[in-house]
């Protein structure tokens, strides 16, 4: 005959049998994890993404060329370009896209890798190109005269602000931009920033949706507390469109799933509310600009999900590639290029044949510095700072 005795201590709430075999008594183990959704074949290049980093380029292009009152144009651009005044006015919604394809590609490139080896990696990138259009930048503002516009409300000139502006660190220490569109690398090198150090115990499926949901979360109490060093860190004025788009980078590398989807809607609904309750005095339009923003940013979110669905995979063209690789250039050097073209032709030649040189101009300016900078630069400095932090590694010793 069996009897039972009721356990005691850890053995609380099993049920022992006297003369059971040793271990016949232990408690169930925990169900394993479900395995991690198959990624399934990854493609090398999204020419996708290309083509959508170079609208969001051309998108901030026509903003700043005829989206708003511009000194270069000595009036509104609006009203010399009327025509075009229903896209060029939004144009500064390109910067939205340029977020949300920052969140898919920095995940997507930080996956399986040191957090060095993606911190070098951005510094090889975003530098090369940078420091050439801040020098382009100081040469037009001296040698032509013709600022951003800032001399009046600068605390200090051209020449002062240039040695902060090349180590991109200038908006930290209160140094105003050389180009005022130099901002949304501040925002970006915050993102950055929070990546490295996500990535510092290795990024997962898993660890990605925890930290997505708690940056988001966090963001918001941030934004309510008013904390200033928790809104600059944690990005909150832009940490929806981040993080709705590493929610498509893992959209597009494990399939749907149901708590991704949710995070992109409350981004996107945040999105949308920050995006329409910060619109400053030169981007108003009265009775439009109040459903224009949130048709805009609906535009945005439903393109970068048709792309993280695969919707868009058969956008193949391989000169994509290059007019991806132009656009951080041309968005660093536009206003650059433009401003002495408009300042001296517009008064001798028709505003549109005027806004067509600065266009071409722009572009081409571009091309180059992507060609014959971004190109060999970025593997040559790439090379050297692995190669310094080899040697950091080994103490000092030559780690060639």
């Amino acid at each position: 005959m069996t009897l039972e005795q009721r356990p005691s201590g850890r053995h609380r709430g099993a049920v022992l049998q006297v003369g059971a075999p040793v271990g016949a008594h232990r408690a169930p183990s925990r169900p394993a994890l479900p395995p991690l959704p198959d990624p399934g074949p990854a493609r090398s290049r999204l020419y996708e993404l290309d083509l959508l980093r170079w609208i969001a380029a051309l998108a901030v292009l026509a903003y700043h060329f005829a989206g708003g009152d511009r000194p270069m144009w000595n009036g509104d651009a609006r009203e010399i370009f009327p025509e075009l005044r229903p896209v060029a006015h939004f144009g500064y919604l390109g910067v939205d896209l340029f977020f949300l394809i920052s969140g898919f590609v920095i995940l997507m490139s930080v996956w399986d890798r040191r957090p060095s080896d993606f911190v070098l990696g951005r510094v090889a990138r975003l530098f090369p190109a940078y420091w050439f259009a801040v020098s382009l930048a100081l040469f037009v503002h001296v040698g032509t005269d013709h600022s951003a516009g800032q001399e009046a409300a600068a605390p200090i000139g051209t020449l002062e602000r240039f040695l902060p502006n090349m180590t991109l660190l200038q908006q930290g220490v209160g140094v105003p931009h050389m180009e005022s569109a130099y901002w949304v690398l501040w925002v970006e090198l915050h993102f950055y920033a929070l990546i490295a150090l996500f990535a510092w115990r290795g990024v997962g499926y898993r660890r990605s949706l925890w930290f997505m949901g708690g940056w988001l979360l966090l963001s918001v109490f941030a934004k309510e507390a008013d904390e200033p060093f928790l809104k600059a860190v944690l990005i909150a004025d832009w940490a929806p469109w981040f993080i709705a788009g590493m929610a498509f980078c893992l959209i597009h590398r494990f399939g749907s799933n149901l708590v991704l989807w949710l995070l992109v809607g409350f981004c996107y609904a945040l999105g949308c509310y920050y995006r329409a309750d910060s619109v400053r005095a030169p981007e108003r339009w009265p009775d439009v600009h109040e459903w224009a923003v949130p048709l805009v940013v609906t535009l945005i979110f439903v393109v970068m999900a048709l792309a993280a669905l695969g919707r868009l995979g058969f956008v193949r063209w391989r000169g994509l590639a290059v007019l991806g690789g132009m656009s951080y250039p041309l968005y660093l050097v536009h206003e650059t290029v433009a401003r002495p073209i408009v300042a001296e032709l517009r008064i001798s030649l028709d505003p549109w044949a005027v806004l067509g040189i600065a266009v071409a101009a722009s572009l081409a300016i571009a091309c180059l510095v992507h060609l014959l900078i971004e190109r060999p630069l970025t593997g040559a400095l790439s090379a050297a700072l692995h190669r310094a932090v080899r040697q950091i590694r080994a103490d000092g010793a030559d780690a060639r």
